[in-house]
């Protein structure tokens, strides 16, 4: 039994030291075993001034912040709240920077856009160039009846082409002593008609406006006062313009033997720029923009004469709908370049955008007070839902000591607010440099630009020509 008995002993002596030593184990880890207690006092107040308390009731709205610092010659404005996430840069016209906030960041311009298609088409064909809508007959004139035996067909790409110019095209045909046509009606599918894109439907409104019998009360009322805005309105005979069809009315391709009779070409492309960017009106800007090639290419004639990038200037449509992006800093320079090339031809801003107060459109009702009114030249630009709410304005502002370019863009937030604070800044602004000042200028119903139209005739032509 000893040798049992000393067994015994020994798995009591180790059974006592695993006991010990998990004892001791325990004692050590017992405070990580611990539940952790949150602590809800008021913290400490620091001596850093970037640390403070916040709560639900504390948290920074970027709806209402500017995101930038402002840079800035005027004090007044070194504390002005800037809502929304916000880029503005003003700047004398010799380059000295009097506001900057955010300049180098990209914000959806919306409607100044438009500025870049204005820029473009301008650049590419001149303010002097006019559309052309162009009528084609294959068949024979037959002059003791007054008749065009084949069809007559009409084509052309004019943005501004309404009731009063299809009216015209029938004076022009009667005057020539043509009033009937024993054939079709066939427009070309890049033709436009009151501002719609559909040619199936602008073939449609010719088709009844060329007839006096079937011609709609609207298309008699715009022909009336085209006569009374071009002067034409003594001048014009009694008779009611009309041209009748025996066929019907459809969109086709111009066969090879259309012999040219006449076109008819639209007001300046001047006069069409100045309408668009006084009403934004986005179908003008889209057509405008397809001649030089789309949105793209818009973008493009901007990035090479300005020589901001892409990253800078980036245009999905030529109109400013939709995601667009652009930085305040290539606004500034496109409005730069835009300057010199309309100086070339003796043009300024108030040629081609909406003078704030006194020009009918979206400027109309907004820095016109006694002492602003005349003082702002400049693009709005509004998108309700896009990008959270964008409102954007650009241009030129006059002063008393000199006049200044500015570019501010407003994005997530209340277009009515951003408008409120951009009628507000530029006025302060304006303070500054000695008070508003309106510029020299005689306004001219856009109805009256729009009544600059013409016709002319091909070489040689035979056909009624006087």
């Amino acid at each position: 039994m000893p040798t049992t008995s000393r067994k015994i002993q020994i798995w009591y002596c180790i059974v006592i030291l695993v006991f010990s030593l998990s004892a001791s184990i325990s004692a050590q880890t017992a405070p990580f075993l611990q539940d952790i207690q949150v602590k809800r006092d008021t913290p400490v107040q620091t001596s850093n001034p970037l640390v403070r308390k916040t709560s639900s009731v504390d948290v920074v709205n970027p709806a209402t912040s500017s995101y930038s610092p402002i840079v800035t010659t005027i004090p007044v404005l070194e504390n002005f709240a800037i809502p929304g996430y916000s880029g503005i840069l003003v700047e004398t016209l010799d380059g000295e920077k009097v506001v900057e906030s955010g300049a180098n960041l990209p914000y959806n311009p919306a409607s100044n856009a438009k500025i870049a298609t204005t820029y473009a088409v301008i650049k590419t064909f001149g303010p002097d160039y006019r559309f052309a809508t162009s009528v084609w007959t294959d068949g024979s004139w037959e002059a003791e009846t007054g008749t065009i035996h084949g069809n007559l067909y009409v084509s052309g790409r004019d943005p501004v082409f309404g009731f009063e110019h299809g009216v015209a095209l029938a004076q022009e045909l009667n005057r020539m002593g043509i009033r009937n046509i024993q054939g079709d009606l066939v427009v070309t599918d890049n033709f436009a008609m009151n501002y719609t894109n559909s040619a199936a439907t602008s073939s449609k409104s010719l088709f009844a406006t060329f007839d006096a019998a079937k011609r709609s009360a609207a298309a008699t009322r715009n022909w009336q006062n085209f006569l009374v805005n071009s002067g034409k309105l003594n001048s014009a005979t009694s008779a009611t313009p009309s041209v009748s069809f025996s066929g019907a009315v459809y969109v086709s391709s111009m066969p090879s033997n259309a012999k040219l009779i006449f076109s008819h070409e639209s007001a300046p492309m001047r006069e069409i720029v100045k309408t668009m960017m006084c009403y934004s009106n986005n179908f003008l800007a889209e057509r405008l923009g397809d001649l030089v090639g789309g949105s793209f290419a818009v973008s493009r004639i901007v990035q090479r004469n300005t020589g901001v990038q892409p990253a800078e200037f980036y245009l999905a449509t030529s109109s400013g709908l939709g995601i667009n992006r652009v930085t305040p800093a290539a606004m500034m320079k496109l409005l730069r370049v835009l300057r010199n090339d309309l100086a070339r031809y003796r043009m300024t801003f108030a040629d081609v955008m909406p003078v704030a107060g006194i020009d009918k459109g979206t400027l109309e009702g907004r820095f016109d007070s006694d002492f602003s009114v005349g003082s702002v030249i400049g693009k709005t630009g509004t998108l309700g839902n896009t990008d959270g709410g964008v409102s954007a304005l650009a241009g030129e502002v006059n002063t008393r000591g000199g006049r200044l370019l500015f570019v501010i863009f407003n994005q997530r937030g209340s277009v009515a607010r951003f408008r409120s604070f951009q009628n507000l800044y530029v006025s302060t602004i304006q303070g500054q440099f000695g008070g508003a000042a309106p510029i020299s200028y005689s306004p001219i119903s856009l109805d009256y630009r729009l009544s600059k139209t013409k016709f002319s005739y091909p070489v040689g032509s035979s056909v009624g020509t006087e």
